[in-house]
């Protein structure tokens, strides 16, 4: 792994990283720990002490928030540096400065004393770091670097034992928790809770998502053992009259006098606006200012409404093309994949065609009863080549359901994903038809790439 030749950019820096194990590719072969994230984060001298942080977790909507959040600091006119994950276009999209990348000097520079430090640990300790802890402390670095003055950062996987988990952040942020990752984070929405709530930190304010009882329970016991402030969303705001197009989400935000940000009169924030599609992005963005308002008090409320208008996610209900229409969204769990089927035929109607292809650990039953009755075609493909998938299980799922449920729509089994998406467009185009692609964030990137570039 050691090497002598510096890096001079972006890619080469990037490069270097994936040669160490990436959890993101299903390879099950290291306990997780946050110790040497810990002893890399003291050679570096602690660089993620550099500015005030909101740290976000969660199963589904924590890049949103998390890009939200930044987008309002960025409007309010605070130098933001955003850690998100995963890529869809380019691995920089994962660091972040107000909206943009680093400059090359800055990624080089800090890749530079990154592998400094990750070649003492190896030497000295005898342990080699993973991926995402070298990439964790690279955004920290880089961060640092730019003198940036807050920080947006998501976790990777899970929470308690997650490299991010090295931050005191000002607020704690915990979206929507459903099952996931189930074999690293436990097979119980309470396990995966309990992962979550690991990254709570004491005396600290906790902004928390709409929960079912058995995930609510354990971070009110987890907050209250943390002595952290928990406000819980249903509780202390409220999202109103909101309107979905093809567009985007407006909608009203009340803000009620149970909150952390201590007025004694509600305060409602009217025809508030994201550019992403869906009901779901109204509560995200309620969730990103509850946060913000929170951890930054004297920030505008309308750098709440600017960041909020000007923020844009890849793959998160991304319209890509107009003729014919194709929709791509990250959708790969149960109910992530519910909230967006309910937007697409909301918008685009019934009997459109979804290409369609998950992780082998999802739960693939559930998203066929789901996406059956919504299209005339489902076709099921491999969701790229980086993390594991069992194709053919996935098509027999949905083969079984669409008989099951005495269905009549066509299911086409094209494992060649670059196959599957001209398949698709080209269906499209002959029946005056939308698309959906949903499932892995490795498949609709490759459907993204394919669709701008054709």
């Amino acid at each position: 792994m050691v090497t002598s030749t510096p890096f001079n950019s972006a890619r080469d820096v990037y490069q270097w990283l994936s040669r160490f194990f990436n959890a993101e590719q299903g390879f099950n072969k290291r306990e997780f720990t946050l110790e040497n994230m810990k002893i890399l984060a003291d050679k570096a001298e602690r660089p993620e002490k550099c500015a005030p942080s909101i740290h976000m977790a969660g199963s589904k909507g924590k890049g949103s928030v998390t890009g939200m959040i930044a987008s309002i600091l960025k409007s309010s006119g605070l130098l933001t540096a955003c850690y998100t994950s995963p890529h869809i276009s380019d691995f920089r999209e994962r660091i972040t400065l107000n909206g943009a990348f680093f400059s090359e000097e800055v990624y080089a520079s800090a890749g530079n004393e990154l592998k400094l430090h990750a070649e003492s640990l190896m030497s000295e300790n005898n342990i080699e770091p993973s991926f995402f802890e070298l990439l964790t402390l690279w955004f920290f670095l880089c961060a640092r670097l730019s003198d940036c003055k807050a920080m947006s950062v998501e976790t990777g996987l899970g929470g308690r034992l997650d490299a991010t988990n090295i931050l005191d952040p000002l607020v704690s942020v915990i979206t929507l928790i459903e099952l996931e990752h189930t074999e690293y984070l436990g097979n119980t929405i309470a396990a995966i809770a309990g992962e979550k709530a690991g990254i709570i930190k004491s005396g600290r304010p906790l902004i928390l998502a709409e929960q079912s009882d058995e995930a609510l329970n354990v971070f009110k016991k987890r907050a209250a053992e943390c002595e952290s402030p928990l406000f819980y969303f249903p509780e202390c705001a409220e999202t109103q009259n909101i309107r979905v197009d093809q567009k985007g989400t407006f909608f009203n935000l009340l803000i009620k006098t149970e909150n952390p940000v201590g007025k004694k009169e509600s305060e409602i924030f009217e025809n508030l606006f994201v550019p992403l599609p869906g009901e779901v992005q109204a509560k995200n963005a309620g969730l990103a200012a509850l946060a913000v308002k929170t951890a930054f008090p004297d920030i505008q409320n309308e750098s709440i409404r600017k960041g909020l208008a000007s923020f844009t996610l890849p793959a998160r209900f991304e319209r890509i093309s107009d003729t014919p229409p194709v929709v791509i969204d990250g959708a790969h769990t149960k109910r992530s994949l519910e909230l967006c089927l309910q937007t697409f035929t909301s918008l685009y109607g019934l009997g459109g065609i979804l290409i369609f292809g998950c992780a082998a650990d999802k739960d693939v039953v559930s998203m066929a009863e789901l996406s059956l009755s919504c299209f005339q075609t489902i076709i099921i493909t491999t969701p790229g080549s980086f993390k594991k998938s069992q194709v053919e299980e996935i098509y027999a799922a949905f083969t079984g359901q669409n008989e099951k449920a005495k269905n009549k729509t066509e299911i086409i089994f094209l494992p060649d994903t670059a196959e599957a998406i001209d398949r698709a467009v080209d269906l499209a185009v002959k029946l005056q038809l939308p698309v959906l692609g949903a499932g892995s964030f490795y498949l609709v990137a490759e459907i993204r790439k394919r669709v701008k570039r054709n």
